[in-house]
């Protein structure tokens, strides 16, 4: 039984760099990451359920998806910012908080697919012995070091980053993540 619970604390560790990509958007609330792993936690005991059924359908390994996602939620966030501020005419905007609602659900969605993966992969492994207890420490894993990370970023020191690098360190935290997954993937992790 303790295998389960800690299998999900140990994979839950990338919500980190998730809470300090959150964290470091001057446009991103707290109530954001609530709802954020609200959808997580259920997405996660959906995975439970289903677990069995899905995994052995899905055609290319889910390391190789949600890795590419984040790389390129990464990007985005780094290239949204750079775009968003220059207005049409090509001078500079005075507006800091460049990233976008629509990003933090994409960020949101993606995590928590992420999540759900993670949950199904655990649940199969531990088949037929698998508890309720699997999606619920995954979901609270996520929760509690997104959260922890938020708030390291939004510390004093965090907030003394320049505005352009704190979108920069934004996105690169994205990337870390999405590389990381494909290193897991390729067996280098």
């Amino acid at each position: 039984m303790l295998m389960p619970i800690f299998s999900g604390l140990i994979v839950s560790i990338d919500a980190f760099f998730i809470g300090i990509s959150l964290g470091l958007q001057e446009r991103c609330k707290f109530m954001y990451l609530v709802i954020i792993n609200a959808f997580l936690m259920g997405m996660c005991i959906l995975g439970f359920f289903v677990a069995s059924h899905i995994y052995a359908a899905i055609p290319i390994d889910p390391d190789i998806v949600v890795g590419f996602a984040f790389i390129g939620l990464g990007m985005w966030t780094i290239l949204q910012y750079f775009v968003c501020r220059h207005d049409k005419k090509g001078k500079k905007s005075d507006h800091s908080s460049g990233t976008s609602l629509k990003t933090f659900v994409l960020v949101g969605v993606v995590m928590s697919f992420e999540a759900m993966l993670i949950t199904m992969g655990i649940t199969m492994i531990f088949l037929p012995s698998s508890t309720l207890a699997i999606p619920l420490m995954v979901g609270l894993a996520h929760f509690g070091y997104s959260v922890l990370s938020f708030c390291i970023a939004r510390s004093k020191y965090a907030k003394r980053i320049p505005v352009v690098l704190n979108h920069v360190i934004s996105g690169i935290a994205l990337i870390a993540y999405g590389v990381i997954a494909l290193f897991v993937e390729i067996g280098i992790l």
